[in-house]
């Protein structure tokens, strides 16, 4: 790996939004985007060290804009296909994503990724 660079850290925002039924359905961008400022506000929980967030959004959430801290990605297509893109282009480094998502989990798996579910960024 290299230990240069910081642990990238790829969230799957509609896995981590959806994990709470917080009313998110009737304001998706809304919901991408109050996720994306706790990122930023409180990096991801139980990380030491420097991290790069990416936060893909799809759908909906397309066009939240990126902030200092957090790089937002909006998925042209298919916001799993997306983050399996990311993950490829991050050969050799440490990467982190963020779902619950077990098809996902499975494919980034096998791309050397670690895996943590959503509770790791939203209690």
């Amino acid at each position: 790996m290299n230990d240069h660079l910081p642990l990238l850290v790829v969230v799957d925002a509609a896995n981590v939004v959806g994990s709470v039924p917080d009313g998110w359905w009737r304001d998706r961008r809304g919901a991408a985007e109050r996720l994306r400022d706790r990122l930023a506000a409180d990096g991801v929980p139980g990380v030491a060290g420097p991290v790069e967030v990416v936060l893909v959004v799809e759908g909906a959430a397309r066009g939240v804009e990126s902030v200092p801290g957090v790089r937002v990605e909006s998925a042209p297509n298919s916001g799993d296909d997306h983050m399996v893109d990311v993950v490829a282009r991050a050969a050799g480094r440490s990467v982190l994503v963020v779902t619950a998502d077990r098809e996902l989990r499975r494919r980034v798996g096998e791309l050397g990724a670690e895996v943590a579910g959503p509770r790791t960024v939203r209690p």
